[in-house]
Parts: structure tokens; C-alpha cells; sequence
């Protein structure tokens, strides 16, 4: 993988010197310092990387790296707007057939913004539309793909498609609400988020709890959301943190 990467994981949140000593603490009793192993890269097999590159630079992609060396491999690598998993493709950097990449995620927000604006930027990109019977997502032409969103707007059930110039195909889901054990985000922005939402719940927890450190409280509620539970959930967990902790003093 090449490219710049900006994110925050635990580790590093550990290993700043900007970070206060009680957030320190925190994290360190979340206990979720384990060895990562993340997804950071696809490999699309293309015919002309030159027509490939063209494509997704107007998709205003990133362009992380074109590298050609003297034996004829050449790597050029794009990251989508938002995403911390990148796409590379080149010469002689895969023997898969051109355009033998499908099904490839796109997550989005918001499926007719997104949708409409890769039309606005000339790719041939299908109206959205929902399944009629599982997998049809992923049948090109399928009669089984209803127009427009699913209902409700369904998190996860509604899609739109489009190709590259040598087939590959990308498919854009909307997912708003991710379902238990997706676990959450930590990018900065994200992270904020949870600190404020951990705060306000442990300010409705505190004014009839047994004396605590709050820090016992923060850290299962925190890890449990990480980890994928409601923010009920999450409370609950951080309760019988807080109770086990007296238990054991």
C-alpha cells in the first residue's frame, strides 16, 4: 500500500503526546489494543491503465501513487472521497482478466446524492433500486431489481451501479445505520462524536450511581459501542463495569 493515511486507532491515540493523561487511562482500560489487521487495498485487473487512471482521476478520486519502474510494472493507485481502503491497478500487477473485479462496495450516506453525482460526472450509473429477491443487487439487468429506494430507506437495501471502462463494477449502498457488531468509525470526526455521546449518557447514569471514577464508566461504554453495541447496550455494559470495579476494590 502507498499513499498518505490519516486515522486514528487506539494504539496511536496511546502513543500521542498531545493526548491527557485521563483519556490515556481510558483507553488503556478498554482493553482493545490488539494487532489490526485492515484492509487497505483492491487490486483491479484493467487492460489500459492510462484510459483506467483517466476514469477515476474524474471521479475525483485521490491519486495516491503512479509508479513505473525499468522491468514494466507500473502500480497507480486511487482512494475514494472518505474511505480507508484504496484501489490499485497497473502492469503486471495481477494476472486476473480485465474487468473480472465485481461487486465492489461503495458505501454512502446518501444514495441519490451520491448517485446523482457520478452521473454529474459522466458515468454511465444506473437509477437507484432496491432487490426483489436477495442478490439481485448483483445480477446486471436483473428483472428482480425494483426502481427506487427500498422502503422506508432501509439501511443496507437500497443500491446503484456502474462499471469502469473495462468492466469492473462497483456497486454504491446506502447504509445509515449500521447493525449490531459493525462496531464504529474512528476517524477524529467520529471519535468526537462517541466522547460527547459517552459523556451525555454517563451524565444520566451518575446522579443516582454509587461513588465511581468515571473513567471506569467511560471505558465500557465506550468499549462496548466499538464493539458494536446500542447505546442501551452499551450503558448497561458500562453499569456492570462500574459495579464489578466496586466489587473487587
Amino acid at each position: 500500500m502507498v499513499g498518505p493515511r490519516i486515522r486514528l486507532d487506539f494504539g496511536q491515540l496511546l502513543a500521542v503526546d498531545f493526548l491527557p493523561v485521563k483519556w490515556r487511562g481510558i483507553f488503556q482500560k478498554m482493553e482493545l489494543i490488539n494487532m489490526d489487521l485492515k484492509l487497505e487495498v483492491v487490486v483491479l485487473p484493467v487492460a489500459d491503465v492510462d484510459r483506467a487512471k483517466q476514469f477515476y482521476s474524474n471521479l475525483n478520486w485521490r491519486l495516491d501513487a503512479d509508479f513505473a519502474f525499468d522491468n514494466g510494472f507500473r502500480v497507480v493507485q486511487f482512494t475514494p472521497p472518505g474511505s480507508l481502503c484504496s484501489i490499485q491497478f497497473g502492469s503486471n500487477i495481477t494476472s486476473a482478466q480485465p474487468g473480472s473485479a465485481q461487486g465492489l462496495y461503495l458505501v454512502v450516506s446518501d444514495i441519490q446524492t451520491a448517485r446523482d453525482e457520478l452521473a454529474a460526472k459522466g458515468v454511465a450509473i444506473s437509477e437507484v433500486f432496491h432487490p426483489g429477491v436477495p442478490g439481485a443487487q448483483f445480477q446486471a439487468n436483473s428483472s428482480d431489481r425494483i426502481s427506487g429506494p427500498a422502503t422506508e430507506n432501509s439501511s443496507y437495501r437500497s443500491f446503484a451501479t456502474f462499471t469502469d471502462p473495462d468492466g469492473n463494477s462497483w456497486l454504491l449502498q446506502e447504509v445509515t445505520t449500521r447493525l449490531p457488531g459493525r462496531g464504529l468509525s474512528l476517524d477524529a470526526d467520529s471519535l468526537t462524536e462517541l466522547l460527547r455521546e459517552t459523556e451525555g449518557k454517563h451524565g444520566e447514569y451518575e446522579p443516582t450511581a454509587p461513588k465511581h471514577h468515571w473513567s471506569t464508566w467511560y471505558a465500557g461504554y465506550m468499549a462496548a459501542r466499538q464493539n458494536g453495541a446500542t447505546s442501551e447496550d452499551a450503558a448497561n455494559a458500562a453499569r456492570e463495569r462500574v459495579e464489578k470495579s466496586l466489587a473487587q476494590a
